[in-house]
């Protein structure tokens, strides 16, 4: 059975509702989402996925419904962050014995980390529709030209690319031993740039309006003020920038497989959702703007991607349209501890030990991302079993790592 808890049930006047899909959250998110729960602009109540997750600016794995506002650093500075999966004909038994030489292949042929595509036109197609906007966004915000070295060439060049951090790589097994594509990617520097551009007008515009925001990272664009348009059209773009991104990299990985693999087709539509943005939708009998940040869309019959940390299992899911969690569902598994803290508390080999049978990096510059670090992702799936069905639970055999 689901586990679900209410804040401020019975709230004063000006505070709603924050429904939370676990018991598993530490105090600071928490507070968090009772300083999100006080804003004005929040529409009808909060929920927290069971993935819940102290963050920067708004709780990680947050629904956050507001009315004629936005709040930037809510949807944060990887704009459009979210996931990609296809299923292929291949079945296991179809892989080499040793998978080395196919993640080397992939590594070699996806920029990760800091690096990118060494020519302007590597993905020419994709960047040319995102050209034009790209050039107003420039054009009307000069101040993103200073944020980005080389920001024309930069954002070119970085379509088609992993990044760092959490974000991965991975070929998987289903079920029913289907080797199945998946990869986690957002809208890399050009959208952390325009992230932190806006995140700073909101703070300046609500330093002159509003003085009483329970946290500075709440500061919002309301409809009618002077970013609000330029917000949304930026926010848009870097949201389309994110999608294309993940779209050209699966090109890449498949383009890879085919090289090194028997011949195979694509089974299923691709899935590409984003987990940190924001959208307009109709909730409550209200039309609002619902900001994810680190959930998914979980529409009706709507198919979405759950993945488990490094060496744990992921989920294909389909959404039940639930109302009282604004139709959403979480993001992954959700982080327990920081980042630092696994660092100092993990070893290389606990390492290796949590990640037998992936073929994956192993050291300790990826520790950080180790499995224990994050929720039990079986967990996490039970306490919203109101949310989604699942469809599908893949198993990782390699993941490419930033």
């Amino acid at each position: 059975m689901p586990v679900k808890m209410v804040l401020n049930a019975k709230a004063s006047p000006g505070t709603v509702p924050v429904k939370i899909y676990t018991k598993e959250i530490e105090h600071a998110a928490l507070e968090q989402l009772k300083n999100i729960a006080q804003l004005p602009i929040v529409y009808s109540h909060v929920a927290a996925m069971p993935d819940v997750h102290l963050g920067k600016g708004a709780t990680v794995g947050s629904v956050i419904p507001t009315v004629g506002a936005i709040i930037p650093a809510a949807v944060g500075v990887d704009i459009g962050c979210g996931m990609n999966a296809v299923r292929t004909s291949l079945q296991a038994n179809q892989l080499p014995d040793s998978l080395k030489s196919v993640r080397a292949a992939i590594e070699a042929r996806v920029p990760v980390g800091f690096a990118r595509h060494k020519m302007i036109n590597a993905r020419e197609s994709a960047c040319k529709d995102l050209a034009p906007g790209a050039d107003r966004l420039f054009e009307k915000h000069p101040a993103l030209l200073k944020m980005l070295r080389d920001p024309q060439r930069t954002w070119v060049t970085q379509v088609g690319t992993l990044g760092g951090g959490n974000h991965f790589i991975e070929i998987c097994l289903d079920e029913s031993d289907q080797v199945w594509v998946m990869l986690h990617s957002g809208s890399r520097g050009i959208g952390n740039a325009i992230g932190q551009h806006f995140i700073k007008l909101a703070r300046k515009d609500m330093a002159v309006h509003i003085h009483n925001l329970p946290d500075r990272d709440l500061a919002y664009f309301s409809e009618g003020s002077q970013h609000f348009d330029d917000y949304v059209e930026a926010v848009n773009w870097g949201q389309e920038y994110a999608r294309v991104n993940r779209q050209e990299m699966m090109k890449l990985v498949i383009g890879c497989l085919r090289e090194y693999l028997p011949p195979f087709t694509l089974t299923s539509e691709a899935i590409n959702c984003h987990h940190n943005y924001v959208v307009r939708e109709a909730h409550f009998g209200r039309d609002v703007f619902v900001t994810r940040k680190g959930a998914i869309s979980a529409q009706r019959d709507q198919l979405g991607i759950i993945p488990g940390s490094m060496g744990s299992r992921s989920y294909i899911v389909r959404g039940k349209g639930n109302p009282e969690s604004f139709c959403s569902c979480a993001h992954g598994a959700g982080r327990k501890m920081s980042r630092n803290a696994a660092r100092k508390r993990f070893t290389r080999r606990d390492l290796e030990e949590q990640t037998k049978g992936v073929d994956c990096r192993k050291d300790s510059g990826v520790l950080d991302e180790i499995p224990a670090a994050y929720k039990d992702i079986d967990r996490v799936m039970g306490n919203q079993s109101d949310l989604v069905d699942v469809v599908h639970t893949l198993r990782q055999v390699i993941c490419v790592k930033g």
